[in-house]
């Protein structure tokens, strides 16, 4: 039975449509489109209903998660290289007040230290980080427990 509140947006931000080609050994060779074809069926196995945004402008990122109250139950956010540093991010996120998690392919409490400041952390429900595609299932999965309340 799939859970009363079951959309959910994928948002990935800066770069992240260069997966395939950016450095392999801390993401993998699988293109963005092959990232977002697994997690379509993570969700379909969850009974979840997903909907991905990418882009590289920041401005578009922050519009567009502003947005999301009416168009969507949960979040699950990548927001590449912006976790770092975009307060703007963390406040339009607080504005959209949805459940979140957070989730980075790679490790990044395992990689430079500015890489290990995440200014979202504190609005998220749950962080995954390091486990590549499989943090997606893992964070759709919590995801969906907090959407069943």
């Amino acid at each position: 039975m799939s859970p009363a509140r079951s959309r959910v947006e994928v948002m990935h931000g800066v770069n992240l449509d260069m997966l395939g080609r950016r450095d392999p050994a801390h993401y993998g060779l699988l293109t963005l489109a092959d990232l977002e074809r697994q997690v379509r069926e993570f969700a379909r196995e969850l009974g979840l209903e997903v909907h991905f945004f990418q882009t590289n402008s920041e401005s578009e990122f922050v519009e567009h998660l502003r947005e999301l109250a009416n168009s969507a139950d949960g979040l699950l956010i990548n927001a590449g290289a912006w976790t770092h540093y975009s307060w703007a991010i963390h406040d339009a996120l607080e504005i959209a007040a949805l459940p979140a998690v957070e989730v980075h392919l790679s490790n990044v409490e395992a990689r430079e230290e500015w890489r290990r400041v995440s200014v979202v952390r504190d609005l998220c429900v749950a962080r995954v980080v390091g486990q590549g595609v499989e943090g997606y299932r893992e964070a759709l999965v919590r995801l969906s427990k907090e959407l069943d309340g």
